[in-house]
Protein backbone atom coordinates (compact mmCIF):
# COMPACT_ATOMS: atom_id res chain seq x y z
CA UNK A 1 0.00 0.00 0.00
CA UNK A 2 1.41 3.34 -0.97
CA UNK A 3 1.72 6.40 1.23
CA UNK A 4 -1.07 8.06 -0.69
CA UNK A 5 -3.42 5.28 0.36
CA UNK A 6 -2.83 5.75 4.06
CA UNK A 7 -2.34 9.50 4.30
CA UNK A 8 -5.34 11.32 5.76
CA UNK A 9 -7.27 13.42 3.30
CA UNK A 10 -7.69 17.12 3.79
CA UNK A 11 -10.94 18.23 5.43
CA UNK A 12 -13.72 18.89 2.98
CA UNK A 13 -17.19 20.31 3.21
CA UNK A 14 -18.50 16.76 3.60
CA UNK A 15 -16.70 16.30 6.97
CA UNK A 16 -17.87 19.50 8.63
CA UNK A 17 -20.30 19.37 11.52
CA UNK A 18 -23.91 19.90 10.46
CA UNK A 19 -25.25 23.38 11.04
CA UNK A 20 -28.62 23.89 12.77
CA UNK A 21 -31.52 23.43 10.39
CA UNK A 22 -29.59 21.26 7.95
CA UNK A 23 -31.54 18.07 8.64
CA UNK A 24 -34.08 18.84 5.92
CA UNK A 25 -31.30 19.71 3.47
CA UNK A 26 -29.52 16.45 4.29
CA UNK A 27 -32.71 14.50 3.60
CA UNK A 28 -33.13 16.26 0.27
CA UNK A 29 -29.56 15.44 -0.71
CA UNK A 30 -29.99 11.79 0.24
CA UNK A 31 -33.28 11.58 -1.67
CA UNK A 32 -31.55 12.99 -4.75
CA UNK A 33 -28.77 10.41 -4.44
CA UNK A 34 -31.35 7.70 -3.86
CA UNK A 35 -33.30 8.62 -6.99
CA UNK A 36 -30.13 8.49 -9.08
CA UNK A 37 -29.19 5.10 -7.62
CA UNK A 38 -32.70 3.77 -8.21
CA UNK A 39 -32.46 4.69 -11.89
CA UNK A 40 -29.16 2.83 -12.17
CA UNK A 41 -30.54 -0.16 -10.27
CA UNK A 42 -33.55 -0.49 -12.58
CA UNK A 43 -31.28 -0.37 -15.63
CA UNK A 44 -29.05 -3.14 -14.28
CA UNK A 45 -30.78 -6.44 -15.06
CA UNK A 46 -28.35 -8.52 -13.04
CA UNK A 47 -28.85 -6.36 -9.96
CA UNK A 48 -32.63 -6.46 -10.39
CA UNK A 49 -32.57 -10.26 -10.68
CA UNK A 50 -30.46 -10.50 -7.53
CA UNK A 51 -32.72 -8.10 -5.67
CA UNK A 52 -36.11 -9.44 -6.75
CA UNK A 53 -35.79 -13.12 -7.64
CA UNK A 54 -32.77 -14.52 -5.80
CA UNK A 55 -34.32 -14.19 -2.31
CA UNK A 56 -37.49 -15.90 -3.54
CA UNK A 57 -35.51 -18.78 -5.06
CA UNK A 58 -33.52 -19.20 -1.87
CA UNK A 59 -36.68 -19.19 0.25
CA UNK A 60 -38.15 -21.94 -1.93
CA UNK A 61 -34.92 -23.92 -1.59
CA UNK A 62 -34.95 -23.48 2.18
CA UNK A 63 -38.58 -24.61 2.35
CA UNK A 64 -37.71 -27.88 0.64
CA UNK A 65 -34.65 -28.35 2.88
CA UNK A 66 -36.28 -27.59 6.22
CA UNK A 67 -38.78 -30.40 5.73
CA UNK A 68 -35.93 -32.83 6.31
CA UNK A 69 -35.05 -31.24 9.67
CA UNK A 70 -36.81 -32.32 12.85
CA UNK A 71 -38.02 -29.27 14.80
CA UNK A 72 -39.70 -31.29 17.55
CA UNK A 73 -39.19 -29.72 20.96
CA UNK A 74 -37.82 -26.44 19.63
CA UNK A 75 -41.09 -24.49 19.60
CA UNK A 76 -40.46 -23.58 15.96
CA UNK A 77 -42.56 -24.29 12.88
CA UNK A 78 -41.16 -25.05 9.44
CA UNK A 79 -42.97 -22.12 7.83
CA UNK A 80 -41.80 -19.67 10.49
CA UNK A 81 -38.21 -20.86 10.16
CA UNK A 82 -38.37 -20.39 6.39
CA UNK A 83 -39.87 -16.91 6.67
CA UNK A 84 -37.45 -15.66 9.32
CA UNK A 85 -34.52 -17.18 7.46
CA UNK A 86 -35.90 -15.50 4.34
CA UNK A 87 -35.54 -12.13 6.04
CA UNK A 88 -31.80 -12.72 6.38
CA UNK A 89 -31.64 -13.81 2.72
CA UNK A 90 -33.38 -10.64 1.60
CA UNK A 91 -30.99 -8.46 3.58
CA UNK A 92 -27.95 -10.29 2.19
CA UNK A 93 -29.00 -10.46 -1.45
CA UNK A 94 -30.87 -7.17 -1.77
CA UNK A 95 -28.74 -4.90 0.42
CA UNK A 96 -25.28 -6.43 0.82
CA UNK A 97 -24.56 -7.95 -2.60
CA UNK A 98 -26.02 -4.96 -4.48
CA UNK A 99 -24.32 -2.25 -2.44
CA UNK A 100 -20.77 -3.55 -2.80
CA UNK A 101 -20.61 -3.06 -6.60
CA UNK A 102 -22.49 0.23 -6.23
CA UNK A 103 -19.92 1.66 -3.82
CA UNK A 104 -17.00 0.28 -5.83
CA UNK A 105 -18.20 1.47 -9.23
CA UNK A 106 -19.01 4.97 -7.90
CA UNK A 107 -15.54 5.10 -6.37
CA UNK A 108 -13.75 3.96 -9.53
CA UNK A 109 -15.79 6.40 -11.66
CA UNK A 110 -14.76 9.28 -9.32
CA UNK A 111 -18.38 9.89 -8.36
CA UNK A 112 -17.64 9.64 -4.64
CA UNK A 113 -14.69 12.00 -4.95
CA UNK A 114 -16.77 14.62 -6.76
CA UNK A 115 -19.61 14.32 -4.26
CA UNK A 116 -17.23 14.98 -1.37
CA UNK A 117 -16.19 18.33 -2.87
CA UNK A 118 -19.72 19.66 -2.40
CA UNK A 119 -22.07 20.02 0.54
CA UNK A 120 -22.84 16.32 0.86
CA UNK A 121 -21.30 14.76 3.97
CA UNK A 122 -19.68 11.35 3.95
CA UNK A 123 -22.49 9.56 5.78
CA UNK A 124 -25.05 11.13 3.44
CA UNK A 125 -23.21 9.69 0.44
CA UNK A 126 -23.17 6.20 1.89
CA UNK A 127 -26.76 6.39 3.12
CA UNK A 128 -28.11 7.96 -0.07
CA UNK A 129 -26.44 5.33 -2.22
CA UNK A 130 -27.99 2.58 -0.11
CA UNK A 131 -31.49 4.10 0.00
CA UNK A 132 -33.12 2.24 -2.95
CA UNK A 133 -31.97 -1.24 -1.91
CA UNK A 134 -32.81 -0.57 1.73
CA UNK A 135 -36.37 0.43 0.87
CA UNK A 136 -36.69 -2.56 -1.46
CA UNK A 137 -35.39 -4.94 1.23
CA UNK A 138 -37.80 -3.61 3.87
CA UNK A 139 -40.72 -4.01 1.46
CA UNK A 140 -39.69 -7.57 0.64
CA UNK A 141 -39.41 -8.41 4.34
CA UNK A 142 -42.94 -7.08 4.83
CA UNK A 143 -44.17 -9.23 1.93
CA UNK A 144 -42.51 -12.29 3.47
CA UNK A 145 -44.19 -11.72 6.81
CA UNK A 146 -47.58 -11.15 5.16
CA UNK A 147 -47.17 -14.21 2.92
CA UNK A 148 -46.24 -16.42 5.85
CA UNK A 149 -49.16 -15.19 7.95
CA UNK A 150 -51.87 -15.08 5.28
CA UNK A 151 -50.95 -17.54 2.55
CA UNK A 152 -48.96 -20.28 4.29
CA UNK A 153 -51.19 -20.66 7.38
CA UNK A 154 -48.45 -19.68 9.80
CA UNK A 155 -49.23 -17.96 13.06
CA UNK A 156 -48.69 -14.19 12.86
CA UNK A 157 -45.64 -12.73 14.67
CA UNK A 158 -46.19 -12.77 18.43
CA UNK A 159 -43.74 -9.98 19.23
CA UNK A 160 -43.64 -7.78 16.12
CA UNK A 161 -41.48 -5.14 17.81
CA UNK A 162 -38.59 -7.61 18.03
CA UNK A 163 -39.14 -8.64 14.42
CA UNK A 164 -38.94 -5.01 13.29
CA UNK A 165 -35.88 -4.44 15.49
CA UNK A 166 -34.16 -7.42 13.86
CA UNK A 167 -34.88 -6.10 10.37
CA UNK A 168 -33.63 -2.60 11.19
CA UNK A 169 -30.43 -3.87 12.80
CA UNK A 170 -29.92 -6.18 9.84
CA UNK A 171 -30.28 -3.31 7.39
CA UNK A 172 -27.69 -1.24 9.25
CA UNK A 173 -25.30 -4.20 9.47
CA UNK A 174 -25.57 -5.05 5.78
CA UNK A 175 -25.04 -1.43 4.66
CA UNK A 176 -21.96 -1.13 6.84
CA UNK A 177 -20.70 -4.59 5.84
CA UNK A 178 -21.02 -3.62 2.17
CA UNK A 179 -18.97 -0.48 2.78
CA UNK A 180 -16.30 -2.49 4.61
CA UNK A 181 -16.19 -5.12 1.86
CA UNK A 182 -15.85 -2.37 -0.75
CA UNK A 183 -12.56 -1.38 0.89
CA UNK A 184 -10.78 -4.47 -0.47
CA UNK A 185 -12.87 -4.90 -3.64
CA UNK A 186 -10.98 -3.58 -6.68
CA UNK A 187 -13.74 -3.74 -9.32
CA UNK A 188 -17.50 -4.08 -9.40
CA UNK A 189 -17.11 -7.44 -11.14
CA UNK A 190 -14.90 -8.84 -8.36
CA UNK A 191 -17.56 -8.01 -5.76
CA UNK A 192 -19.14 -11.40 -6.45
CA UNK A 193 -15.98 -12.98 -5.03
CA UNK A 194 -15.39 -10.62 -2.11
CA UNK A 195 -19.03 -10.93 -1.01
CA UNK A 196 -18.89 -14.73 -0.93
CA UNK A 197 -17.33 -15.16 2.55
CA UNK A 198 -20.06 -13.11 4.23
CA UNK A 199 -22.78 -14.91 2.26
CA UNK A 200 -21.42 -18.31 3.28
CA UNK A 201 -21.05 -17.30 6.92
CA UNK A 202 -24.64 -16.06 7.04
CA UNK A 203 -26.16 -19.09 5.37
CA UNK A 204 -24.10 -21.78 7.10
CA UNK A 205 -23.53 -20.26 10.52
CA UNK A 206 -26.42 -17.96 11.37
CA UNK A 207 -29.25 -20.49 11.55
CA UNK A 208 -30.79 -19.59 8.20
CA UNK A 209 -30.97 -23.13 6.81
CA UNK A 210 -30.65 -25.11 10.06
CA UNK A 211 -31.93 -23.43 13.27
CA UNK A 212 -29.36 -23.09 16.02
CA UNK A 213 -31.95 -24.48 18.43
CA UNK A 214 -31.10 -27.99 17.20
CA UNK A 215 -27.32 -27.46 17.26
CA UNK A 216 -25.13 -28.40 20.24
CA UNK A 217 -25.13 -25.68 22.87
CA UNK A 218 -21.42 -24.82 22.53
CA UNK A 219 -21.65 -24.61 18.76
CA UNK A 220 -24.78 -22.46 18.99
CA UNK A 221 -23.11 -20.10 21.47
CA UNK A 222 -20.22 -19.52 19.07
CA UNK A 223 -22.52 -19.10 16.07
CA UNK A 224 -24.52 -16.46 17.93
CA UNK A 225 -21.47 -14.20 17.88
CA UNK A 226 -21.54 -13.98 14.07
CA UNK A 227 -22.80 -10.70 12.53
CA UNK A 228 -26.19 -11.82 11.18
CA UNK A 229 -27.09 -14.41 13.81
CA UNK A 230 -28.57 -11.75 16.15
CA UNK A 231 -30.81 -10.58 13.30
CA UNK A 232 -32.11 -14.12 12.74
CA UNK A 233 -32.54 -14.64 16.50
CA UNK A 234 -34.49 -11.39 16.94
CA UNK A 235 -36.66 -12.24 13.94
CA UNK A 236 -37.47 -15.63 15.45
CA UNK A 237 -38.10 -14.20 18.91
CA UNK A 238 -40.48 -11.79 17.22
CA UNK A 239 -42.24 -14.46 15.19
CA UNK A 240 -42.43 -17.34 17.67
CA UNK A 241 -42.35 -15.46 20.95
CA UNK A 242 -39.97 -16.61 23.65
CA UNK A 243 -36.59 -15.08 24.12
CA UNK A 244 -35.78 -14.15 27.68
CA UNK A 245 -34.79 -10.51 28.31
CA UNK A 246 -31.17 -11.58 28.63
CA UNK A 247 -31.29 -13.39 25.26
CA UNK A 248 -32.86 -10.39 23.54
CA UNK A 249 -30.29 -8.02 25.05
CA UNK A 250 -27.46 -10.35 24.05
CA UNK A 251 -28.67 -10.51 20.46
CA UNK A 252 -29.14 -6.75 20.25
CA UNK A 253 -25.78 -6.16 21.93
CA UNK A 254 -23.92 -8.40 19.47
CA UNK A 255 -25.57 -6.62 16.52
CA UNK A 256 -24.71 -3.20 17.94
CA UNK A 257 -21.12 -4.29 18.64
CA UNK A 258 -20.68 -5.42 15.03
CA UNK A 259 -22.23 -2.15 13.84
CA UNK A 260 -19.86 -0.06 15.96
CA UNK A 261 -16.85 -2.06 14.74
CA UNK A 262 -18.02 -1.61 11.14
CA UNK A 263 -18.45 2.14 11.59
CA UNK A 264 -14.87 2.35 12.88
CA UNK A 265 -13.62 0.31 9.91
CA UNK A 266 -15.49 2.48 7.41
CA UNK A 267 -14.24 5.71 8.96
CA UNK A 268 -10.68 4.39 9.08
CA UNK A 269 -10.27 2.53 5.79
CA UNK A 270 -13.09 3.33 3.35
CA UNK A 271 -11.64 4.56 0.05
CA UNK A 272 -13.20 7.58 -1.65
CA UNK A 273 -10.85 7.55 -4.62
CA UNK A 274 -9.96 4.81 -7.15
CA UNK A 275 -7.55 2.09 -6.08
CA UNK A 276 -4.14 2.27 -7.69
Amino acid sequence: MSATDTAPTAPTASTEKPRPGEAAAALRRMRALGRAELTLLVRNRTAMFTALLMPLLMVLFTRSTIRQVSLEGTGLSATGVVMTGGIAMVLVFVVYTNLIPAYVSRREELVLKRLRTGEVRDWEILAGTSLPVVVLAVLQCAVLVAAGSLLLDADPPRRPVLLVLGVLLGVVLMVLAAAVTAVFTRTAESSQITALPMVMVVFLGSGVFVPLEIAPDRVADVMRLLPMTPVVDLARYGWFGGGEPGEVLRAAGVAVAWSVASVFAVRRWFRWEPRR
